[in-house]
């Protein structure tokens, strides 16, 4: 195999990534199920089956992909590794594993450019109202409803997934040495939970690679959480529903400067230092949003923003570092996502049981505003929970 035959899995790797990620009912996701009649405790355990559904298969699809190829895994899955570890590794197959911050910085400005265009977009098509303005525009006579509107981020998602599945089957291995039990059918599948233990204990072994997944986790869970009720928040101070997208482009903007800063960052600054920097704005903008600022609460949107772009870049950069066999790459890759999403289905969990506790005792439209204000005291404990346990490993390391 050629150069350009792996060197078109970097291409191809940004568009799949972009494409998979740039879902139009985002920025209506929170409002999109209330408006169905889910209530917003019943959505934050929607969130948490997600979230369960995912980890069955995060570690089994990595390490299957690690024995069978990067391009085999399911969904949300196999995105969270496989990809990943076939585009890093194919950089290595050209003796360029060091342009990967590089590749990262390209991967978030793209998906910050898609993100701005659905975000713009899918709260628009959400509305009925643009829609009857064009409609009307259009000398129509149909009547645009929201039981009709509300599906049109929906179908539009579906199109980029079809993009996308393309965007996969077009993907060429790199040249990986196999591992000698990789042999088709149940020798394959143990072979796969072989190297998932192997994997699972490397990382416990490692406290750099624990370290980075923990406070990967102890970030992306909090402020994922919130972004995923963020349009509740929205109404909470007073925007209207058309102006979502704009608030979800907002994001998109610093999508597309963050990588860069975050690369300089790598390159000149310590991972605790980095890391640190992530907590504060992370604790900024919790207690920013806990203060229902009416319309100017948007201000606070920005660290969380921030924070959210910088935990994907430096935990992404400083784990594929870590990770020297690449037969376990998307193992170890897969392990993160797995560690991500258990965090947040933790988290979600919790915050359905504080609006359920809450509930009992305040009003309806008092819920909501209370369990915002409990997140950066829950943030708070889990970086002083943190901390703790990067100061345990640290002297453990350092006596081994």
């Amino acid at each position: 195999m050629n150069r350009s035959a792996f060197s078109r899995n970097i291409p191809l790797f940004v568009a799949f990534r972009v494409l998979f990620n740039a879902r139009w009912y985002y920025p209506i996701l929170g409002v999109l199920f209330v408006d169905f009649g889910l209530s917003i405790e019943q959505y934050a355990l929607l969130n948490v089956a997600w979230a369960v559904t995912i980890v069955s298969l995060e570690v089994p699809s990595g390490a299957l992909a690690d024995q069978l190829g990067r391009r085999s895994g399911a969904a949300e899955a196999s995105a969270s590794g496989a990809d990943e570890a076939l585009a890093y590794d194919s950089l290595v197959a050209d003796g360029r594993g060091d342009e990967w911050p590089r590749v990262l910085e390209r991967l978030m400005r793209w998906q910050a450019a898609a993100f701005f265009l659905t975000m713009m977009l899918g709260a628009a098509v959400y509305d009925p109202r643009p829609a009857q303005a064009v409609l009307d525009a259009l000398g129509l006579p149909w009547k645009a409803s929201r039981e009709v509107t509300m599906r049109f981020p929906l179908y539009l998602t579906l199109g980029n997934a079809v993009l996308a599945l393309l965007a996969s089957l077009s993907f060429r291995e790199p040249p990986l040495k196999k591992s000698a039990d990789a042999k088709p059918g149940l020798a394959t599948a143990r072979a796969a939970w072989r190297a998932t233990l192997a994997a699972g204990g490397w990382i416990l072994r490692s406290p750099l690679a624990l370290g980075v997944i923990l406070a990967g986790m102890c970030f992306d869970s909090t402020v994922r959480l919130f972004l995923t009720v963020a349009s509740n928040y929205y109404r909470l101070i007073a925007l209207p529903d058309a102006v979502f997208g704009l608030i979800g482009s907002g994001f998109a903007v610093i999508g597309f400067f963050v990588p860069s800063i975050a690369r300089r960052l790598v390159s000149r600054h310590k991972m605790e230092a980095n890391f640190a920097l992530v907590g504060c704005l992370t604790l900024a903008g919790l207690i920013g949003v806990s203060w229902i600022w009416r319309i100017y609460g948007l201000v606070w949107l920005v660290p969380l923003g921030i924070a959210m772009s910088l935990t994907q870049f430096f935990v992404s950069h400083y784990l594929n570092k870590v990770v020297e066999d690449p037969r376990q790459r998307a193992t170890v890759l897969s392990f993160r996502g797995l560690a991500f999403n258990l965090a947040y289905g933790g988290v979600g969990l919790l915050f359905a049981g504080l609006n359920g506790l809450l509930g009992k005792f305040n009003p309806p439209d008092l819920v909501f505003v209370k369990s915002l204000s409990w997140l950066p005291w829950y943030f708070a404990g889990t970086v002083a929970l943190l901390a703790v346990v990067w100061r345990r490993m640290a002297r453990a390391d350092e006596r081994a």
